[in-house]
């Protein structure tokens, strides 16, 4: 569960044609992410390194579509979503909490321009 109740979803919509997800938090504000940001973010030992060796996103590549592609989404507990790609990734867990924080609409973007 989230630590912050603003950042509970009381709707996720995952649409693979459009290649979008969106969620609906409990304290009224909307977030949409492409599945393109997410792959990007994904937060997964091998995508994002461990044990102070980069990992695989840190070299930069250029993702392919099957790699970009979201063929579902299944809820990890009550705090995170696991989506699983085209290519058969499916070891990201991204809690609420982070993806709230990685909110990329107006509101919350201005808003980490602001903070020191």
């Amino acid at each position: 569960m989230s630590t912050n109740t603003a950042n509970e979803p009381i709707s996720i919509n995952a649409n693979r044609e459009a290649g979008t997800i969106t969620i609906d938090w409990k304290d009224g504000h909307h977030s949409e992410y492409s599945a393109v940001a997410l792959r990007w973010l994904c937060p997964c030992a091998f995508c994002r390194g461990e044990a102070g060796h980069p990992g695989w996103l840190d070299s930069m590549p250029t993702l392919t579509p099957e790699q970009t592609q979201l063929v579902a989404m299944r809820l990890v507990g009550q705090y995170a979503l696991a989506p699983t790609w085209a290519d058969g990734h499916d070891t990201g867990y991204y809690t609420f909490d982070a993806l709230r924080a990685d909110c990329n609409c107006a509101e919350c973007s201005s808003r980490r321009e602001v903070q020191p």
